[in-house]
């Protein structure tokens, strides 16, 4: 099943396996110097670069970084802002006002098991009436991994690494996306009723859905890109599954985006490009869309 946020993180206790794979060297097809490309977890640890072999010298190599955003960007109090903005309802909406009262019984079930308490509580009521149902199911898969994993720093990310090392030896930065492609992406294009739809899919489904969690970090952590593709592609052959057209506008489109830009950009410069390992796999993944392109992906040990 293809959640609609394609992300969380894990317990750094999983053997690494011998097929473990989440860094690849980009060759041929006319590339004077290769370039790489890695698959990232936004939640995931940014000490866990120490464990992926062949990182260091693939970052010397390359002359600039890519991610998905410039994540320096998202940082500035207007992007700050921005993303407030988009995670919030309008025109007067209350999340309270969306549900029925069944609907309210699941996620006050779904919030006491996450932190404590639900929206009986005028605290926490104030604080999630506010939020887009969307928003609202990140906030909950973003505190059920933070509860795993208390020590997590939000400042010192895996995804942020990758950039800041570039930054520090005086590379260049960029991003396949500006912040309001990302933020249409992930919060817009979507009713208030399938959002709600959603909401209530990840309250049906909560244990199924912490289970998911854990096994996609579980992955990550052993660089098993063979167990990302497989929990990326289950289903639960309902409406909980994303539609074609929101796989199109999450996952597979900004693909498709991404691999027309990769070509001029390697050309240009030897180039690390760091993006969510689910965009790597499967058939219209990345690693897929460059060897279609005549380029040779090969796994860096």
């Amino acid at each position: 099943m293809k959640k609609v946020i394609i992300s969380l993180a894990l317990l750094l206790t999983a053997a690494v396996s011998t097929n473990a794979q989440l860094l690849y060297k980009i060759s041929g097809n006319g590339l004077s110097k290769n370039s790489y490309i890695i698959g990232t977890y936004h939640l995931a640890t940014s000490s866990f670069t120490d464990s992926i072999p062949g990182l260091k010298a693939a970052l010397d190599e390359t002359e600039q970084v890519y991610g998905e955003v410039v994540m320096d960007d998202m940082a500035s109090p207007e992007n700050a802002l921005k993303t407030q903005q988009a995670m919030m309802l309008e025109d007067g909406k209350t999340l309270t006002s969306l549900l029925n009262e069944e609907q309210q019984g699941k996620l006050n079930a779904v919030l006491t098991k996450t932190f404590g308490v639900d929206l009986t509580n005028p605290m926490m009521k104030q604080q999630l009436d506010a939020f887009t149902p969307q928003a609202l199911m990140t906030q909950l898969s973003l505190m059920s991994y933070l509860k795993r994993e208390p020590s997590f720093n939000p400042l010192d990310p895996f995804d942020g690494y990758f950039q800041n090392e570039a930054k520090k030896n005086g590379k260049d930065v960029k991003g396949f996306e500006t912040l309001d492609f990302q933020l249409d992406a992930l919060f817009g294009g979507i009713t208030l009723e399938r959002q709600v739809e959603l909401l209530m899919c990840y309250c049906d489904n909560y244990e199924y859905m912490e289970s998911q969690t854990e096994r996609t970090i579980k992955a990550f952590y052993s660089q098993d890109i063979k167990s990302i593709e497989e929990i990326t592609d289950e289903r639960l052959n309902n409406s909980c599954d994303n539609t074609d057209e929101e796989n199109e506008r999450i996952l597979y489109g900004r693909n498709d985006n991404w691999l027309s830009q990769m070509p001029d950009i390697m050309k240009q410069k030897p180039t690390f490009f760091a993006v969510g390992a689910a965009h790597l796999v499967g058939e219209r993944g990345v690693l897929n869309g460059l060897r279609k392109a005549g380029y040779t992906v090969t796994g860096v040990k």
